[in-house]
């Protein structure tokens, strides 16, 4: 009870931004990160998927890391199950993302399983900037909806455009799913930590590159994450420890 009045405290009707002005940043936020699905388009079918099945991940998975680690690890030889799996643990995000907008949002629950493709990190970004609950589904919807649109649409037209010039490797497109979700998560990494863990997972996956099937890398560099926490909990310990003398 004593959280939910906090919430409501917090994330009440009054005070927020003109819906207009939600509307404008949503609308930003969603042109420009779906315009990337033009590069997915790109890199899946010239990874040897087919256009249907690249329409089918945009349209059924939709979260661009996860499409993107997909086809990369299929492009790069790897086991389906393995390159499926990365995929999955770098979904799981999407998860904890749920958990947080379901008290913001508090849709109906009609509503909830429809929301949940839509719950991905452009869309949790502008529903949390909000000061109202108004404001944070007016941004979860409009986000929400013009990326999913325009994902689908230019991951069609990166097909069939991939399709028309054979080979992107000779073109080299092959790098522009790397660059686009460089691109996508370089703004997120704002503390210390986000940076330690970026560090860490980068020379986990580049350094086992070549020792490890193609898909491994990925995997094992998700354990970046829990080590760093781990060591900074040790570090916050001993610091603990330090001041108490």
């Amino acid at each position: 009870m004593t959280e939910q009045t906090a919430l409501t405290d917090i994330r009440g009707d009054d005070g927020g931004k003109p819906d207009a002005a939600v509307v404008r940043d949503a609308l930003g936020v969603g042109v420009a990160v779906g315009l990337s699905g033009f590069a997915f388009g790109v890199t899946s079918v010239g990874s040897g998927l087919t256009l249907l099945q690249t329409c089918a991940l945009s349209l059924l998975v939709f979260t661009g890391a996860s499409q993107f680690a997909l086809v990369g690890a299929l492009a790069a030889g790897g086991n389906p199950l393995t390159a499926a799996a990365g995929a999955f643990f770098l979904g799981v995000r999407n998860a904890f993302y749920g958990l947080r907008l379901s008290q913001l949002l508090a849709l109906p629950r009609a509503v909830r399983p429809f929301a949940a493709h839509w719950v991905i990190d452009e869309t949790t970004v502008v529903a949390l900037a909000q000061p109202t609950r108004r404001g944070a589904r007016i941004g979860f919807a409009v986000t929400g909806l013009t990326l999913y649109v325009l994902w689908n649409l230019t991951t069609l037209l990166g097909g069939l455009g991939a399709e028309a010039i054979g080979d992107t490797d000779v073109w080299g497109l092959d790098a522009a799913g790397p660059a686009v979700f460089l691109a996508l998560l370089a703004p997120m990494l704002k503390s210390g930590v986000e940076r330690a863990v970026a560090g860490l997972a980068v020379l986990l996956g580049l350094g086992l590159l070549p020792v490890l099937p193609a898909g491994v890398p990925v995997l094992v560099a998700a354990l970046a994450a829990p080590a760093v926490l781990w060591v900074q909990g040790r570090r916050g310990a001993r610091d603990g420890k330090g001041v108490d003398r």
